[in-house]
């Protein structure tokens, strides 16, 4: 069985150096993330909605009135020291990709055009078979997938040689992947490596990346609900190479929403009915998941979040006949400013029927960014102090949280903080919290 290393540290080594971010995928968010930090530094904008920069962590009693910023309480990687890389099937800078993605405003962008302009991606380990509604030229040629893992991986090390980077991380800001599910070839390395040898098409291009980095001893993150790094024969790969893995598919829009409202509803015992959620989307996720097979991978990831917040058989008579849908409707108009409608029937007292209509005007890039910032900056600090495989305390940034076999992933998002911050208390040799509170009554 694989296990995690997550004792404490003797020593964190210190973040020193740069640090490089590798992204296959520059497009919407990789590049609002990048265009992003490098505007948070030239002081044009502040980071809101990540917690590492603008999060604080209670220490002690609630009477002690301690409760530094995040990043003044555990030794994060600097934003100056943050280097940015990745594939792309499309050859734009990153001034250019962020110009025509229309996420931030382009007064913005021309003030930074100088850093954006220098950041060009590397051609992408790409097949349209896996991502049908994208196509690009900016993409390797090889004869085998074996060959492009080789690629990646020699792409690797050449970035961080060019850029004098002293750690990496990689973190999937691509498409969606069509739906898959493990077969044989994921169960071991072995297994894998020859599936690599002979094109097996149970590989898409999300796992040769992620075997690469993980070859490469760099921590590897799934922004994507695509089946990436949670299969045997990774967490195998993670184990022995001593790095962090975790996924999958950034909580933004819609989800987010739900993993607030739903606990809400099983804290209180209102009943649920039913689930009524559709978006609306324009970008290049959007048209991307307008195909079926895309979809099925991310209705899957979407779906799940409810029936394991309220654990119908636990409470059957509240939650045992739910009626969840979920639908993504492309529509160009709307760029990145996605529209999430939900309609929802709650039922209390004596049955008597609710509902609740929320309209999320939402802007999927702008909530993904700081969750990349965080994640990558979380998982470095992961990998400095020792730990590896699965960083389950990370769950709080993802729709589908990556858990060890057999464990169900918890995604109440209020659990969720609490379990990161108190890792983070943990890490450092603070008391946990448990917030009893009864110290403050004796």
């Amino acid at each position: 069985m694989v296990k995690n290393a997550m004792n404490k540290p003797d020593t964190i080594q210190p973040a020193t150096g740069k640090l490089g971010v590798l992204m296959p995928g520059m497009g919407a968010v990789a590049t609002t993330f990048i265009a992003g930090v490098e505007a948070i530094k030239a002081d044009l904008g502040k980071p809101i909605g990540s917690l590492t920069q603008m999060g604080t962590i209670r220490l002690g009693k609630r009477t002690d009135g301690t409760s530094p910023l995040i990043k003044d309480f555990v030794p994060l990687a600097a934003l100056e020291d943050l280097v940015f890389g990745g594939w792309d099937v499309f050859e734009d800078d990153v001034y250019a990709a962020a110009s025509h993605a229309g996420v931030l405003d382009q007064k913005t962008l021309d003030a930074l055009k100088e850093p954006l302009s220098k950041i060009k991606p590397m051609k992408a380990v790409f097949d349209r078979n896996y991502v049908k509604r994208l196509e690009g030229s900016h993409v390797k040629q090889a004869a085998t997938k074996w060959e492009l893992a080789e690629m990646a991986r020699e792409d690797i090390r050449n970035f961080k040689a060019d850029n004098g980077c002293d750690r990496l991380v990689m973190i999937w800001c691509g498409s969606t992947e069509i739906f898959l599910t493990p077969t044989a070839v994921h169960d071991t390395i072995e297994t894998f490596e020859q599936g690599l040898k002979d094109n097996d098409e149970g590989i898409a291009p999300s796992m040769i990346y992620a075997y690469a980095a993980l070859m490469e001893k760099v921590p590897y993150l799934n922004g994507a609900p695509n089946l990436s790094v949670d299969m045997p024969c990774m967490l195998e790969l993670a184990d022995r190479q001593g790095v962090p893995v975790g996924g999958k598919d950034f909580k933004t829009g819609q989800t987010l929403m739900k993993t607030i409202l739903a606990p809400g509803f099983k804290t209180r015992a209102l009943g649920l009915r039913g689930w009524f959620s559709t978006n609306i989307l324009g970008n290049r996720d959007g048209e991307i998941l307008d195909d079926p097979d895309s979809f099925k991978t991310k209705e899957e990831s979407k779906l799940g979040v409810i029936e394991h917040i309220l654990q119908p058989d636990l409470n059957p008579d509240l939650y045992g006949d739910i009626y969840h849908k979920v639908r993504i409707n492309y529509y160009p108009p709307r760029g990145d400013e996605k529209e999430g409608w939900d309609n929802i029937d709650i039922f209390g007292w004596l049955g008597y029927p609710m509902q609740i209509k929320v309209d999320f005007l939402c802007r999927d890039s702008i909530l993904a960014a700081p969750l990349v910032l965080d994640l990558v900056l979380f998982t470095d600090l992961a990998q400095r102090s020792g730990w590896k495989g699965i960083q389950e305390w990370l769950s709080f940034y993802f729709k589908s949280p990556q858990t060890a076999p057999g464990l169900y992933p918890e995604h109440d998002i209020f659990i969720q903080s609490m379990k990161l911050k108190n890792t983070l208390r943990f890490l450092m040799g603070a008391d946990l919290i448990t917030h009893l509170g009864q110290e403050y009554y004796d």
